[in-house]
């Protein structure tokens, strides 16, 4: 049986919010076009990616499932706004999820997963993101 984390990598389509602080997050990014997944970006960063949006304004219709990897900027604000918007799953990156994060997960209509990083689910299993999934796996703590 698929754990909820599991789950989350399975869906099609996908916002990426970065500020170019976590390099998982552009791993992140590569990983999911890779498997041909549906990927928008929103880039808080002082260098946006060329293509990538710049304001929640501009986020695609339908999107629901984001990934967060920001440090620069409060992501408890941002999900707020975005949940706004009607999206409702987040995936919070490791060593970014504050507090204000923490009480958001038990705002109802939130999913909010955090404390891991997306590519431990997403890594292959021969790089340094397999052997951190083996470990966290030993540990319980995939």
């Amino acid at each position: 049986m698929a754990m909820k984390q599991e789950e989350f990598w399975e869906r099609d389509n996908f916002l990426i919010v970065t500020d170019g602080s976590k390099p998982a997050i552009k791993w992140t990014i590569d990983e999911l076009r890779k498997r041909g997944k549906t990927v928008h970006v929103l880039d808080y960063s002082e260098k946006p990616a060329e293509g990538s949006i710049q304001e929640i304004v501009s986020v695609p219709a339908g999107v629901r499932n984001v990934v967060m990897g920001i440090t620069k900027k409060e992501p408890a604000v941002v999900i707020r706004e975005l949940a706004e918007r009607g999206i409702s799953d987040y995936w919070v990156h490791w060593k970014t999820d504050t507090c204000d994060v923490r009480h958001l997960e038990y705002e109802p209509g939130l999913k909010i997963m955090t404390g891991r990083c997306p590519m431990m689910y997403l890594g292959s299993n021969a790089s340094i993101h397999g052997f951190h999934r083996l470990v966290a796996k030993m540990l319980g703590k995939y």
